[in-house]
């Protein structure tokens, strides 16, 4: 399994570069070591082999060259090599949330797993999804270029909590604003 999320073509914030579908972008002529037998778990746990990646220094490299393709895999790309990655759901997850401002002028800010900071706004989208099996929200920002962080639980009700209720595309519905840009969660109806 390769991700189950929206494909890179349906998320914001995707840059197109024209190669080859089964090439992460930036990867042109880069031999391909095939899969690396290495999975990012829906906790955001990265494993090797099965076994937990348990360096977090190693965790944080890996994902600096994290890609993934138009056909919605996800490669590792070094300058000398490129090799496919299992990811459950996300590559990331939001593990904190801060809130400066208020309004239209109030700005959060998304701490990922791996300590990389996101703001969300235009360039950087909040999306609800819902769990197919129960209906429940999966709240998804993303990141960079077709890489999302999932928002966990608990930093999903921070952002509940700073939610208001707006007038949007017709529809009364909780949302938050950030950078500007108004991100529903849910219609209030």
């Amino acid at each position: 399994m390769t991700g189950k999320g929206p494909r890179p073509a349906e998320v914001k914030g995707k840059i197109s570069i024209p190669e080859a579908a089964d090439q992460p972008p930036g990867s042109a002529g880069l031999p391909s070591c095939g899969d690396f037998d290495i999975r990012i778990a829906t906790d955001g746990t990265w494993y090797y082999r099965g076994s937990p990646i348990g360096r977090k220094p190693l965790v944080k490299l890996f994902a600096t060259v994290l890609r993934r393709d138009d056909a919605g895999d996800f490669w590792l790309v070094t300058p000398v090599e490129r090799g496919r990655v299992t990811v459950d759901d996300a590559p990331f997850v939001a593990v904190e949330m801060s809130a400066q401002g208020r309004g239209k002028a109030q700005v959060l800010s998304f701490r990922t797993n791996v300590d990389h900071w996101v703001e969300a706004g235009s360039e950087h989208p909040i999306r609800i999804a819902e769990t197919p099996e129960s209906g429940e929200p999966r709240p998804y920002i993303l990141v960079r270029d077709g890489l999302e962080a999932l928002i966990l639980r608990p930093v999903f009700y921070h952002l509940v909590d700073a939610a208001v209720e707006e007038r949007h595309h017709g529809r009364n519905a909780m949302g938050v604003w950030s950078n500007g840009t108004f991100f529903p969660l849910g219609d209030t109806g």
